[in-house]
């Protein structure tokens, strides 16, 4: 054995590195398991099924908008508790500590490709992206401000529905984004809707069916209530794929399902047709 070689063993016994390793990602439509690494230079999408796993709403915007271009909007508003829910403050807390976002959607301006527009993001991971008050809120003000400044709206869902802690107010909030969304479409704004694993509940059936443009990540579950729900209700067995991407697509509940890899483009490219006059938003980059 050369020095290098015993050198090169001893040096690896001893320098070794004790950070905690995340485990690998089991995907759970086919059960394989992919290294975190992979997973994320692959957008988080399983390399060996497809699968478009779940993503915060930072992650949604870091491969979104581009570089550098994004600005938060209405970034302190933070839910109360209208109907004095127990432990509801708590849960807030909770999330807020655990996901770094003060509710259930980011808001704010960016470019895509150069096209400037207004975004939002829901996050499945803060309370399930419940539609609460602040959330319905920070919706409405987006669609507010895009009509203001005659931008184009992007809207990414993902949502379990109304969030039941805050009763009453949080139904309300399917009527105030309906408003703000009409608003916004009389007023000639373009309004894309990008829906993403799961879109359900009251955001179905308010603002994220009301995009002029519907876009839905593959195999998206999308609907209002629940398979078991329905099946109880009318009696017969429903089709496997129900609720599914592709069924609302078959059924004319949406117009494209798009690969995480081509959103950026497809929504860019949905900008410009749309873009009055042919001008842009803001100036082109040069070419490299």
């Amino acid at each position: 054995m050369q020095l290098e070689d015993l050198l090169k063993q001893v040096t690896d016994r001893f320098n070794f590195d004790d950070t905690p390793k995340q485990p690998p990602f089991k995907c759970p439509r086919c059960s394989e398991s992919t290294d975190t690494k992979t997973l994320s230079d692959n957008m988080w999408v399983c390399p060996k099924c497809g699968y478009h796993s779940r993503i915060s709403a930072f992650d949604r915007i870091k491969m979104t908008a581009d570089e550098g271009s994004f600005t938060e909007t209405d970034k302190g508003l933070s839910s109360l508790n209208p109907i004095e829910f127990p432990g509801y403050e708590e849960k807030i807390s909770e999330m807020q500590e655990k996901t770094g976002l003060t509710e259930a959607v980011i808001t704010g301006i960016c470019t895509i490709h150069n096209e400037k527009c207004v975004i939002g993001v829901m996050d499945s991971h803060f309370m399930m992206a419940s539609m609460g008050s602040v959330v319905g809120e920070k919706i409405t003000r987006a669609f507010e401000l895009a009509q203001r400044e005659k931008l184009p709206l992007v809207l990414f869902t993902a949502s379990g529905g109304a969030r039941m802690q805050e009763g009453l107010v949080s139904l309300m909030q399917m009527a105030k984004t309906s408003g703000a969304a009409a608003r916004l479409s009389q007023s000639g704004g373009l309004y894309i809707t990008v829906l993403t694993d799961p879109t359900t509940g009251g955001v179905t059936a308010s603002f994220a069916s009301l995009g002029d443009v519907i876009i839905a990540e593959p195999k998206a579950l999308i609907g209002f209530a629940g398979r078991r729900v329905i099946e109880g209700t009318i009696k017969q067995r429903l089709p496997e794929d129900f609720q599914s991407a592709e069924f609302m697509l078959e059924n004319g509940f949406v117009d494209m399902i798009v690969d995480r890899k081509n959103m950026r483009r497809t929504i860019s490219h949905l900008i410009r047709l749309h873009r009055p006059n042919g001008e842009r938003t803001v100036p082109e980059a040069p070419a490299k």
